[in-house]
């Protein structure tokens, strides 16, 4: 929110309170509290009448610097808050002089100064990484009574900023005005389904506002030299989280808000989807199964989008009788299949369903302030709301999904839940602006919980559309309802990167779009896209999405760059454990692996998917793309073909082919198998390695797909030859072979 009229004058009714000087210091265990008077004391007379500005600083965890600026302390408790993952224990370091209060964990030290006025300061050892000044704290009163607090950190010169949840906007998030507020709004405007309050910073450090309600950034928008961030009330709290590099920066973020959960292995196979308002029924999913397999094409999961419940019921988890008799049978056929299956859900329930009535009489649907039970006509007429912070509306609500997974069911697409309701009254006396966004964390957690319940952890995955801060421990995340064309597939792939740069593990998206029907090329195009990413889904709206329904190529498009995914499961499942373990995502924006590269900082056209292998989507129907290539040899991970940078490329590509490098150095796991994500990955792997240095030596980790101990063999590069020597794992149990790209063309060498 704004709040100044250009940088000298407030807007009309607006006031403004800010800390003048520091009058004392009070140390704690873990931190201090300063007590900064709005002015200057200069005798006891200005000490009566004047607001006191209090302001703790503290670490809630290892390299994270804990801020909470407040003004008066005696309101009511506001729950829900985020479920942090604090810890009391590490060791901090608080100095105080007569000059400077200061505060170290790891290598962040926060320097508030004592005299001349309000300056506090944020370091990694000597590098100053941002600070507040005298103008950024500031207590607000607007011309309505309202209250807010804001703060302002500083910006330098070249800084770029990152992340703020899926925004589908400009990559770099200078110059916007980005609000913090779930919506169901598509993927072509300012607004978003997954709202995170952390952004992630070029200069090396990270910054999460810790409140689930609405948070206005201002990033570089209202002062061009600092980013302001606000929230409604008399507080505000937020944490400072060092780097220096943006994978440490995440590392923290997560340890923090929760990392990523580990999913299954088939999961990362091809999602064949009905779509959503086409016409199906059994018949329709049985041809689409059999002409996947007829044209082997591998499928890996068959999913039925809202229509498998009966129209006006959504949700009641009833198979419509009409289109699917015999949903047991069905869902053992598809499974002697080799399939698994999803089905959609969502938290809201329609009038006509017959849970309105036992959610009703039970008080397990949100309620009006009188009592009355809430309702609207948008989406499904009639429809209430399951109210999750009632741990008796979860197991009604769980125990029906239960019955789905009896009946075969093997995960669930978490849909909705953006749309949430500020003038309600919640079962736990929730406040409902801080319910808005994290509704979506307690509903997507709910379902995830049960699915790790029934089948294991390591077995649950979603497909959820909305998600805030501390959302990515309960994956997989979709970009949600975007057009069929190129436009929306660049806007698609701007908002994963920015959901990455916001601590979420996995990403996926509608291949070939969702609204509308895609002409071949884009559908196509998007083939490639989709399946180097960490998940692969064909879904639309009003049309279908298997590949003979737009043109043969279409389907050797689709096999040719399945199967390529299924042989990169060595390395994508590293990448994946990556993900769990530390909480760098698999697909990663350039600047998270070359935060060095200045060239890299604005790329929001390519991506790195894992590590080592660099992707560029093409987004033209003429094949041409351009991209920008890093130091060294790269080279195309299939052809063998290779480019040095520093460079600018442009290349024309062939629907079966796209930029796709491997890193100088790199060594990537090949599979055994084309056909299944979930075959045990080190067993004949193939250890490629690319433009290899001579004497480069490295160990490669091969996860086995159970979360088994895998296989860890060192790898090494002399003399023109590479060799893999297994260091981990039952030698008699894996075949190796290793690869060496030291030229245009590979040369296979026995390892």
């Amino acid at each position: 929110m704004k709040f100044t009229d250009g940088y000298w004058q407030l807007r009309p009714g607006v006031s403004v309170l800010r800390p003048g000087t520091v009058e004392s210091v009070e140390p704690d265990d873990r931190g201090f509290t300063v007590f900064a008077p709005a002015g200057q004391i200069n005798g006891r007379g200005d000490t009566l009448n004047r607001p006191v500005v209090t302001v703790r600083f503290f670490s809630p965890a290892p390299g994270v610097v804990g801020v909470t600026i407040g003004h008066h302390s005696g309101g009511l408790p506001r729950e829900p808050h985020f479920g942090l993952h604090t810890d009391d224990t590490h060791p901090v370091t608080v100095d105080i002089t007569g000059l400077s209060a200061s505060l170290t964990t790891g290598e962040l030290t926060v320097r508030v100064a004592l005299v001349d006025g309000w300056r506090v300061e944020f370091r990694h050892g000597d590098r100053l990484v941002t600070a507040s000044t005298g103008r950024s704290v500031g207590i607000v009163t607007d011309r309505a009574g309202r209250r807010y607090v804001h703060e302002r950190l500083a910006l330098g010169v070249g800084e770029t900023l990152y992340g703020l949840g899926e925004r589908f906007g400009p990559f770099v998030k200078n110059g916007q005005t980005v609000d913090v507020w779930n919506a169901d709004g598509g993927t072509a405007s300012e607004q978003a389904y997954k709202n995170v309050p952390f952004y992630l910073s070029s200069a090396g450090y990270g910054v999460f506002v810790d409140h689930p309600e609405h948070v206005s950034f201002e990033v570089g928008s209202e002062v061009v030299t600092q980013t302001q961030f606000s929230v409604e009330g008399q507080s505000l709290t937020y944490h400072v989280v060092d780097g220096p590099t943006p994978k440490d920066v995440l590392r923290r973020y997560t340890a923090l808000t929760g990392r990523p959960a580990r999913v299954p292995a088939w999961s990362y196979g091809l999602w064949l989807s009905t779509s959503f308002t086409t016409s199906y029924d059994e018949k329709t999913v049985a041809e689409f199964v059999d002409g996947m397999a007829e044209r082997n094409l591998p499928l890996s999961v068959f999913h039925f989008d809202c229509f498998w419940m009966r129209q006006f019921h959504w949700v009641d988890f009833v198979w419509d009788p009409t289109t699917f008799p015999d949903p047991e049978g069905m869902l053992r056929r598809l499974h002697e299949r080799g399939l698994k299956v999803c089905v959609w859900i969502n938290p809201y329930i329609a009038q006509r369903s017959y849970l309105f009535e036992e959610g009703r009489q039970a008080g397990y649907l949100v309620r009006n302030p009188d009592g009355s039970v809430w309702q609207w006509d948008k989406w499904q007429a009639g429809m209430a709301l399951v109210d999750f912070t009632d741990p008796d509306a979860v197991a009604w609500f769980t125990g029906k999904l239960k019955a789905l997974l009896d009946m075969g069911v093997d995960c669930f697409k978490t849909d909705f839940g953006e749309r949430i309701p500020t003038d309600v009254v919640w079962h736990d006396g929730s406040d409902p602006q801080r319910m808005h966004n994290y509704y979506s964390y307690l509903y997507n957690k709910v379902v995830f919980e049960l699915l790790e319940a029934e089948r294991g952890e390591g077995e649950a995955v979603l497909f959820a559309r909305s998600a805030t801060a501390g959302g990515q421990q309960f994956p997989v995340h979709w970009g949600g309802d975007c057009e069929s064309t190129f436009v929306a597939m660049a806007e698609s792939l701007r908002g994963g990167l920015s959901l990455a740069s916001s601590g979420f593990g996995y990403w996926s998206h509608d291949i070939g779009g969702f609204e509308g029907t895609p002409d071949p090329a884009v559908f196509k195009r998007w083939i490639a896209f989709g399946l180097l990413s960490s998940h692969s889904r064909l879904h639309g709206s009003g049309s279908y999405r298997v590949p003979w329904a737009y043109d043969e190529e279409a389907v050797d498009v689709l096999r040719h760059f399945t199967r390529l995914k299924l042989r990169l499961m060595p390395y994508l499942a590293a990448t994946a454990e990556e993900a769990h373990r530390d909480g760098i995502p698999m697909m990663r924006p350039m600047i998270v692996e070359f935060p060095d590269d200045p060239a890299v900082a604005h790329l929001d056209r390519q991506y790195m998917l894992g590590p080592d292998v660099l992707v560029a989507p093409v987004l033209s129907a003429d094949g041409q793309v351009t991209f920008y290539v890093p130091t060294g040899t790269w080279t195309h991970l299939v052809t063998g073909a290779q480019l040095t940078g520093p460079a600018w490329v442009t290349e024309k590509h062939g629907y079966d082919s796209l930029p796709v490098l491997a890193r100088p150095g790199a060594v990537i796991g090949f599979g055994a198998r084309s056909d299944r994500p979930d075959y045990h990955w080190p067993d004949g792997v193939e250890l490629r390695l690319y433009a290899p240095t001579e004497g480069q030596r490295q160990r490669v980790r091969i996860p086995a797909p159970d979360a088994g101990p895998g296989a860890e063999f060192e790898v090494s590069f002399r003399d023109g030859v590479g060799t893999a020597e297994l260091v981990a794992g039952e030698s008699s149990a894996y075949r190796c072979v290793v690869a060496v790209t030291a030229a245009p063309r590979p040369a296979r060498l026995a390892g």
